[in-house]
C-alpha cells in the first residue's frame, strides 16, 4: 500500500509500521466522557468513513465538531489520539451490545459463547471497523503484534467479570481466569480480523455464518467443565 503524505502538519502521521498511534491515548488534562466530547467523537467517526483516517485532519473534525481547532488541541495532541479514543469507544460500545441479556435457565457459559459470537458478527459489520479494514489496516498492527490497546484491556476486564461468574455456577471450567480470558480474545480477535481470509465464495453470507458455526463450537469446547 502507497503511502499518503501531506503537507497539513494536522495529519495523522501514516508511518507505515502504526509507530506512534496509541489506541485511547488521552492527555492527563483530557475531558470525561460527556455530549461535548461524544460531539468531536462523532465528528471523527464521520471524517474517517469519509476519507480514511491519514487523510482526516484536525481541522476537518474542528469543522464537522463545531468548536475551534485550538478547543482540540486543549484535549487531544492530534488526529491519531482522536481516533484511538472513537476505536475505544466503539468497539467497546460493539462488545457490550453484543452481549444478551440474562434470561432464566441460561448458564453464564452460553451467555458468553452468545456474546463473544454476536460480537464478532457486529463487529465485522462495523461501517469504521470496515473503513479500517479497507483503508488503513496499517492501525491494527499494533494491538495484534505488539501491545495491547485501551479497548482491548476493558474487553479482558469484561471477560474476566463473566468467567469469574462462570465459575461460581459451575458452566465455565475452572482456571486462570486472566490467562482464560486473554486465550479467549485471541481467537475471536482471529476470527475477526482473518475470517475473510478463510471464508471461500460458497459462504455468501457477509460474516461467513458456517465459520461462526464453529467458534461457537469451539468456544464451548474451550469453556465446559
Amino acid at each position: 500500500m502507497t503511502p499518503i503524505r501531506h503537507k497539513d502538519a494536522d495529519s495523522y502521521d501514516a508511518r507505515g509500521d502504526g509507530a506512534g498511534f496509541r489506541e485511547g491515548a488521552r492527555p492527563a488534562s483530557g475531558p470525561e466522557k460527556g455530549t461535548g466530547n461524544d460531539r468531536v467523537l462523532d465528528a471523527v467517526r464521520d471524517c474517517v468513513l469519509a476519507v480514511g483516517v491519514r487523510r482526516t485532519t484536525m481541522t476537518d473534525v474542528a469543522r464537522r465538531a463545531g468548536v475551534s481547532r485550538m478547543t482540540l488541541y486543549r484535549r487531544w495532541p492530534d488526529v491519531r489520539s482522536l481516533v484511538g479514543d472513537l476505536m475505544t469507544r466503539e468497539w467497546i460500545a460493539v462488545a457490550t451490545g453484543a452481549m444478551p441479556a440474562q434470561r432464566p435457565g441460561l448458564d453464564t457459559r452460553t451467555l458468553i459463547v452468545e456474546g463473544l459470537v454476536a460480537g464478532v458478527r457486529a463487529f465485522r459489520a462495523h461501517p469504521l471497523f470496515q473503513k479500517i479494514v479497507d483503508v488503513d489496516p496499517e492501525l491494527l498492527l499494533p494491538y495484534v503484534l505488539d501491545r495491547r490497546g485501551a479497548s482491548q484491556e476493558a474487553l479482558l476486564a469484561l471477560l474476566a467479570d463473566a468467567l469469574e461468574a462462570g465459575h461460581a455456577d459451575g458452566s465455565v471450567r475452572p482456571g486462570h481466569t486472566a490467562r482464560q480470558a486473554r486465550a479467549l480474545l485471541l481467537v475471536v480477535q482471529s476470527f475477526t480480523l482473518s475470517l475473510r481470509t478463510m471464508t471461500d465464495e460458497e459462504d455468501t453470507e457477509l460474516n461467513g455464518t458456517a465459520f461462526l458455526g464453529e467458534l461457537r463450537s469451539l468456544l464451548e469446547r474451550t469453556l465446559a467443565p
